[in-house]
This record gives structure tokens, C-alpha cells and sequence, in this order.
């Protein structure tokens, strides 16, 4: 099978992609699974790392580099959002509650799609809404599987404990009574790319008088449901 694209540099950039995508190789390893010549290989890698599609593990060989991963990221992003829309207008009805995705974005979290409930006293979160990692159940979330050098600086000053996302961790979800807003309550569940890693959290909120002292008791399986369905979609390709 031919494939060349008839953009001779892109065809062989692509080669040493593909020959880096079963795992670390040296420049011998490289030249041997693309078939280039040495000189070519070699400037095709360090071409590709300084665009950091290219990078080296601690022995110097040549691995897959992060800029891939952060695209890969965006074109999920984008699979996320399409499918969040529906997920959470159920969820919103079948709890009664307003109903958010998260997404971390540096020491920040950023709601990045919502469903209100349409009438009473409700915990509105407008869409591009930027909000504390230091307070609330999805920031919680997002935070409770993150390594552990990240996961400690990012309790400094939090309203929760490292104990609080070990209980997270455990249960696979979280919840908050007043914690991000005197008396609000909310509950939240991960959201998994392909690789298994949080990439958001779905959330319920409303006011402790509905939600009461123990929210999780009545929405924690509506909220893991809905961050299922939404992993499920960031799995299947296409």
C-alpha cells in the first residue's frame, strides 16, 4: 500500500511518529524501523522535538513528546463538549438540580458547559465561569488523582484535606456542603480520557435545603452515571 502524500518531508515526519508510537528508540532504532537514511532521521527527530512532537526520555532515546498529547487533549475537548450538552440536561432532570462540567485550567477551574434547572432557587454557574481549585466538589475531583508533587501544592490553602480526596479517590466521587459558597452543596464525578486520566468533572449544585447535609446520598449515582457516559464518548474514535 502506498503511503505517500506526495509531501516527500510530511511522509517521513510521519514515519518517525509512527515508529515512536510503539515506544523509545535511538537514532539506530529510528534509521532501522523507518528505513531513512541515518542524516535524515536524525534531522527529521530533532526538527520534531523542537516543535515538541519529539522529545527524549533519561537515557536519550526518542519518544512520542507532549505537544501530542495536548492535541490530542483538544480534538477530545471537542468530542467532550459535543456530547456534554445532552448528558447534562438529563442529569439536570433527573435530579432537579443545575448541572455543570468542569475542566482544570491552571490553578483555576472553568465551567465549560451547563444545564440550569429551569425554575426556583437554583446555583447558577454561567458557561466560561472561572472558579477556585481551592473549594467545591468538582475541584475536589479534579484534584484527587493528580500526582502527588501537584496534588500537595494544590492543597496549600484548600478547604479540603488530603484525607477528604483519599475519601474521593475511594469512592469515586465528591462532595461539598457550603464549601465553595455559604449554603450551596454540590456532587461530582470524574470524567476519564482514553489514557484513563481525569480530564473534567460532572457536577450537581443547588441549595443545602434540597441537596441537604449529605448530597451524595441522594445524587452520587446520577453524577458517576452522567461522567460514565461522557468518558464512554472520549473512548470511541471517530
Amino acid at each position: 500500500m502506498d503511503n505517500s502524500s506526495g509531501v516527500g518531508v510530511l511522509d517521513k515526519a510521519a514515519l518517525v511518529l509512527s515508529a515512536l508510537e510503539s515506544g523509545p528508540a535511538t537514532l539506530a532504532g529510528l534509521v532501522g524501523a523507518t528505513g531513512l537514511a541515518r542524516p535524515t532521521a536524525h534531522r527529521l527527530a530533532v526538527a520534531l522535538e523542537h516543535h515538541r512532537m519529539v522529545a527524549r526520555d533519561m537515557q536519550g532515546r526518542f519518544i512520542l513528546g507532549p505537544r501530542l498529547a495536548e492535541l490530542a487533549a483538544a480534538a477530545g475537548e471537542d468530542r467532550l463538549l459535543a456530547t456534554a450538552g445532552p448528558v447534562l440536561t438529563h442529569l439536570r432532570d433527573v435530579t432537579g438540580e443545575s448541572a455543570q462540567l468542569y475542566r482544570r485550567q491552571g490553578d483555576m477551574r472553568i465551567c465549560v458547559a451547563a444545564a440550569e434547572r429551569l425554575s426556583g432557587l437554583r446555583d447558577t454557574v454561567p458557561v466560561g465561569s472561572t472558579l477556585t481549585m481551592k473549594a467545591g466538589s468538582s475541584a475536589q475531583v479534579l484534584m484527587a488523582w493528580e500526582e502527588p508533587e501537584r496534588l500537595h501544592r494544590g492543597l496549600q490553602g484548600a478547604r479540603f484535606t488530603a484525607t477528604a480526596l483519599s475519601g474521593v479517590r475511594r469512592r469515586g466521587w465528591a462532595q461539598s456542603i457550603g464549601e465553595r459558597e455559604p449554603g450551596v452543596a454540590s456532587v461530582s464525578a470524574p470524567v476519564r480520557g482514553p489514557s484513563n486520566r481525569v480530564v473534567a468533572a460532572v457536577s450537581v449544585s443547588g441549595p443545602i435545603e434540597r441537596l441537604t447535609r449529605h448530597p451524595g446520598r441522594m445524587h452520587a449515582q446520577a453524577v458517576i452515571d452522567a461522567a460514565g457516559r461522557l468518558s464512554e464518548a472520549l473512548r470511541r474514535t471517530g
